[in-house]
């Protein structure tokens, strides 16, 4: 009957639909998107290899003011000496690699002429360094230790500066001029992919000797830290903690001067800094939801107005309240309901064409379907109940009385 009562009257039906369509449209379609972007970045801020946290000056994220970032600033730097000892000292610790970052340079193929663009990013690591970022080498090798203490002119590039260097071409052994200086290639990292459609592949790697020869020594590095199991990560994380608070001489009451991460604290941070602005959306969808459900009180109170005769013969032969308020109420919800799934459909094939966009995996936010569903559920029960109840009140002799 719910059905035949939405099929008599289309077009009020579908505005009805549409407009529930439209609210749960723009939750389950910006959600979508919001877990599409969250996965894409997760993925592209995974860079460290498993049990493996990094020493930084800074954090990764900063919400606070000029005081805050001032603070930061005012830190004394982590310097190649820190990183020297902490591997001397430390005890769970299978690698200890210890880097450091240049800005954006050029990097040159003479022999093919070719140049990339002033972003490739050069890093000095030690031997224990592409380890502990998890860059597995796809063609060549690492350099050794030799190569290290004698700060050999070898590098290892990532595989988007490798493909506009070479082409096609094979990298392994011809030479690329890094900062004016040749550099034979010796190795290539596997494709690690990016966050947001952008890369992490835009590299070259070189030994931290050679690059405190190129650009100074006296630059803040990175210490990463790989524990042997995850059973001993956390014990290992508190012995560096100790390590770095002894050679920064910090008393016991003094917090620490520098910033521990891994991959799921910084995953963990990016989540909780991003937290605010999925509940604002979320309430910003569920406003427009609300709206739709006003829409179906009004069509709902429109039909039983229409519909007073039909009431009255129902009642004349025997129809209780409860059948009177279970017909119209079952109409609010199917209403509610079918808008639900087409804005379901809609919201999930939209919001994947950004994971399309950005190469990442599809995603279908089940808890958001389901809060979806429960949402029309409740728009139709919560908006339907009135008019329903209206209806069931009606006296039959008036109802039957009654003209349009």
């Amino acid at each position: 009957m719910a059905f035949a009562s939405i099929k008599a009257h289309k077009l009020r039906s579908t505005l009805t639909i549409l407009g529930v369509t439209v609210g749960v449209f723009s939750i389950i379609s910006v959600m979508t998107a919001m877990s599409v972007l969250v996965n894409s970045i997760e993925k592209g801020m995974s860079q460290l290899g498993v049990n493996t946290f990094q020493v930084q000056k800074f954090p990764n994220f900063n919400s606070g003011g000029p005081r805050e970032r001032q603070k930061y600033r005012n830190r004394k730097n982590i310097i190649y000496l820190d990183g020297i000892v902490v591997q001397q000292k430390t005890k769970r610790a299978k690698y200890v690699g210890i880097e450091s970052w240049s800005g954006g340079q050029i990097l040159e193929n003479k022999l093919l002429n070719i140049k990339t663009n002033p972003n490739v990013e050069i890093v000095g690591e030690n031997t224990d360094g592409l380890k502990t970022n998890n860059w597995p080498i796809e063609e060549g090798r690492e350099f050794t230790q030799d190569e290290f203490n004698t700060a050999k002119n070898v590098c290892i590039i990532g595989g988007n500066t490798k493909e506009k260097l070479f082409q096609k071409q094979n990298a392994i052994g011809n030479t690329i001029d890094i900062n004016g200086y040749p550099f034979t290639v010796i190795g290539i990292v596997k494709t690690q992919g990016g966050m947001l459609g952008g890369s992490n592949d835009n590299f070259a790697v070189i030994p931290l000797t050679k690059f405190f020869q190129l650009y100074g020594k006296d630059r803040n590095i990175h210490i990463m830290v790989q524990s042997f199991n995850r059973e001993s990560f956390d014990d290992c994380i508190d012995e560096v903690r100790g390590i770095m608070r002894e050679r920064h001489k910090l008393s016991p009451s003094d917090e620490d001067d520098f910033y521990i991460f891994s991959n799921e604290s910084m995953i963990k941070q990016f989540n909780e800094f991003t937290f605010e602005t999925r509940i604002g959306i979320m309430v910003i969808s569920l406003i427009a939801l609300l709206a739709s459900g006003i829409g179906i009180m009004n069509i709902m109170l429109v039909s039983v107005t229409e519909r007073t005769k039909e009431i009255g013969i129902r009642k004349s032969i025997g129809a209780t309240k409860k059948n009177i308020l279970t017909q119209f109420l079952m109409e609010a919800i199917i209403l509610s309901q079918i808008g639900g799934i087409i804005g379901i459909i809609f919201g999930i094939t939209l919001g994947n064409i950004l994971a399309m966009y950005l190469e990442v995996p599809a995603v279908i936010p089940y808890n958001w379907v389901a809060i979806g569903f429960v949402s029309c559920l409740l728009v139709g029960v919560g908006f339907g109940v009135y008019p329903s109840w209206k209806a069931s009140k009606l006296n039959p002799i008036d109802a039957l009385r009654y003209e349009n």
